[in-house]
């Protein structure tokens, strides 16, 4: 059971410091290579009792009821990690010891220099996640600015917009579901804050405030079947089951299955969301050679999905948010269609040198009913009152994208420099096309008595291509360890391209084109003064993409340059033993993004400073925790309008705070009990400052109960998501949406 793992995970952090602070091929004495070939070094340890602690460790492993509590010899330690390895739980088992950096490797958190958050699947069951960003906003760096059943998940991080598109699936970009990512087949959700085009190679949506990561769940040791019933209020079904299983002769086959099908109304009146996803995993682990093959294909069917809209930006105050429950566009419909297959594989040419390549196709189809208070002749968007004009309209899409890497990891010692090296090629190639039919009616409405959809009297047209675009990078990276791994000094260039086109999706000619590269470079050091201290600074510049300017604004389709964006970071970490905490001062600036006269391009520029302080881990025994907060700035630059010189952007909070218990209770057996708290300060509308929206709070509540039934584990799961049902705003600025209403969640996981 889960408890255990934790138990373990708490002894492995005992020292004082996380237990593996580089990872590589691990040769431990006494052990030999066919041994260690079979299961992983993550699998062999949890649910164990074994200590894995570096020689120069002082104190004692704390005392936590285990036996046979062994202490192995050191780690050999370098920047390579094995392919389908994670890093063990940290104290509390709610977040790990460390995560994948891209070209930097798997890597321990206090030997990084950047800041790093590694939410574990443990978390991610019992908040109940659906979804990737219900678990990302326990992190005060992270905001969604879409609600549950929406169109998408999109983030901000560190003030600056992240797409559904930019999350990586281990380590490429393109191939999760371009909307959303379901929680059932995620093992690890890994975010980087500050931009991470050197990590990965360039963000396809331009992304520079950080990078989301998803670790697909691969087969473990144990065999089992794990069947969850689960709820939604509104209505919504759901089962999930999780299928694992190893074979052959030292185990190194493996296969895992997670699937998940749900049905009903969820969290908006009259909607239904009908959503099936499957993901199959295949891996191989020998003892030079590694593969693994993941398919994925997910559905969703949502009618009366959560709207967004614009709002007037002449108007004299915020209009108060409507019931989350209610729809101001009844009679929405979206069907989406994502299908993923990707393999991975790494070869040990020598001890000390691995070759490695990723390779993955998705192919992604969007259906849907395409509302907008944008109406040619009167003004855009709702008043303060909620009134607007509302037209209807079918926007369907698809995309096809191809994905890789392949490079190659060295480790080797030059006199007292340990190095650990990586040479990489990313490609990424993707082809989307659109077809958008409006109607010919536009209908007055409000948001909080809204009008039916009036009819599209336009016929449904098929998607044709409307761009295309390909990046590729090469770069080589230097982590060179000294002092007994108390200096890390990180050293990295990678050189970008970017070739962009769009298209008429009427006549199929090509209305814009673009080619850019850049050669950007990457410097980060860890100095650890004392153990379990680490002292960082990083700096990293990124190259992205230009958007194609969309169809509502008067120089549609055209394709925007290229950018650079740069950040600076300083930071202090400290590992107490069964609490770490993290403090952070930043700068990224990026050119900033506006429409003019109804024509979109680069005005000035966006620059966010801010700092952030965070904790988590295991309190006391029993009693696990987090929290964070962030301090921003997010201030406009070299600005046009001098007027708005200095201001905030639009649809920045400058404040913002998460939080959350998780507690054994002593008196039931089982039985844990756990909330959470989300603040987000008040934003405002536009970049003039002249109207702020106000700032909300969620809290959330939670209890669950750990029991065996004949033999078989049982965990059942409650929620409550918004107990107080509080109304409130997500906003980028301009374009609004609602937070869900007060949402209760149960399940009940039986594992055979």
């Amino acid at each position: 059971m889960h408890r255990a793992n934790n138990q373990a995970a708490q002894q492995r952090t005992a020292c004082g410091h996380s237990p593996l602070r580089q990872t590589r091929l691990f040769f431990l004495s006494g052990l030999s290579r066919s041994a260690m070939a079979a299961p992983l070094m993550s699998g062999l340890l949890l649910g164990t009792s074994l200590l894995v602690s570096p020689a120069s460790a002082q104190t004692p492993p704390a005392d936590n009821g285990a036996s046979n509590v062994v202490e192995l010899p050191p780690i050999e330690v370098s920047g390579a990690a094995r392919l389908g390895e994670v890093l063990p739980p940290y104290a509390g088992g709610q977040f790990a010891t460390g995560g994948s950096l891209g070209i930097l490797g798997t890597r321990d958190v206090m030997s990084t220099p950047f800041s790093t958050v590694n939410f574990t699947e443990e978390l991610i069951q019992n908040q109940q996640a659906r979804t990737a960003a219900d678990t990302l906003i326990n992190d005060a760096s992270v905001r969604l600015t879409t609600g549950s059943n929406g169109f998408d998940d999109t983030f901000q991080i560190r003030g600056f917009t992240v797409s559904p598109g930019d999350t990586g699936f281990n380590g490429l970009y393109g191939l999760i579901p371009s909307n959303r990512v379901n929680a059932q087949y995620i093992e690890r959700i890994q975010l980087l804050k500050g931009p991470a085009a050197f990590m990965n190679g360039i963000p396809p949506g331009g992304s520079v405030g950080g990078s989301i990561n998803i670790i697909s769940k691969r087969a473990i040791d144990e065999a089992f079947v794990e069947v969850t019933p689960s709820f939604i209020s509104g209505g919504n079904f759901g089962t999930a089951i999780d299928a694992n299983r190893r074979f052959g002769a030292n185990n190194e086959w493996g296969i895992r299955f997670n699937g998940v099908t749900r049905t009903g109304e969820a969290s908006i009146e009259d909607g239904d969301w009908t959503s099936g996803t499957g993901a199959l995993s295949v891996d191989y682990r020998g003892e030079r050679f590694r593969w693994a093959l993941d398919a994925i294909t997910q559905n969703d069917n949502t009618q009366n999905f959560r709207p967004q809209m614009t709002l007037q930006t002449t108007i004299p105050f915020i209009p108060t948010p409507p019931d989350a429950r209610g729809n101001w566009y009844p009679g929405t419909y979206l069907q989406q269609r994502d299908h993923t297959i990707a393999t991975f594989a790494e070869f040990d040419v020598t001890d000390w040198l691995t070759a490695y390549a990723g390779y993955g196709h998705r192919e992604g189809t969007n259906d849907q009913t395409f509302p907008d208070s944008r109406v040619a002749g009167f003004t855009s968007g709702a008043d303060q009152f909620g009134n607007f004009r509302l037209i209807n309209a079918y926007y369907d899409s698809y995309s096809s994208t191809d994905s890789g890497n392949a490079g190659l990891k060295a480790d080797f010692d030059t006199g007292f420099i340990n190095h650990s090296v990586n040479v990489v090629f990313t490609g990424y190639m993707q082809e989307n096309g659109n077809a958008y039919a409006a109607g010919t009616v536009s209908v007055p409405s409000n948001i909080y008595d809204p009008s039916p959809l009036p009819a599209v009297s336009n016929p449904r047209l098929s998607p044709r291509k409307a761009a295309d675009v390909t990046l590729t990078s090469y770069a080589v990276v230097d982590t060179m360890s000294m002092f007994n791994e108390r200096v890390l000094l990180t050293l990295g260039v990678r050189h970008q391209e970017v070739k962009q086109s769009s298209f008429s999706t009427t006549t199929g000619l090509r209305t814009g084109r673009y080619a850019a590269d850049a050669t950007t470079p990457l410097a980060g050091i860890v100095v650890k003064p004392w153990e379990n201290v680490s002292l960082y600074a990083n700096y990293a510049e990124g190259l992205s993409q230009g958007r194609v300017v969309a169809d509502s604004f008067d120089n549609r389709g055209e394709v925007l340059a290229p950018f650079k964006s740069d950040q600076q970071e300083i930071g202090v970490k400290v590992d107490w033993g069964r609490i770490t905490t993290t403090a952070a001062l930043f700068q990224i600036s990026r050119p900033n993004l506006v429409a003019i006269d109804n024509v979109q391009g680069y005005d000035g520029e966006q620059r966010n400073r801010g700092l952030e302080l965070s904790a988590y881990g295991e309190i006391i025994p029993g009693l696990r925790g987090f929290g964070s907060a962030m301090f921003l700035n997010p201030e406009l630059t070299k600005t046009t309008n001098a007027l708005q010189k200095g201001n905030d952007a639009a649809g920045v909070p400058d404040m913002t705070f998460s939080a959350g218990l998780d507690w054994d209770t002593p008196w039931v057996k089982g039985l844990s009990l756990n909330g959470r708290v989300i603040y987000t300060s008040g934003s405002y509308l536009t970049a003039d400052n002249t109207l702020e929206f106000p700032d909300w709070t969620r809290v959330d509540i939670g209890a669950r109960y750990e029991t065996r039934v004949k033999d078989h584990d049982v965990t059942v799961r409650l929620n409550v998501e918004n107990l107080f049902d509080k109304n409130y705003w997500l906003t980028t600025g301009n374009f609004v949406t609602v937070g869900s209403p007060r949402t209760f969640l149960g399940s009940v996981s039986v594992k055979f």
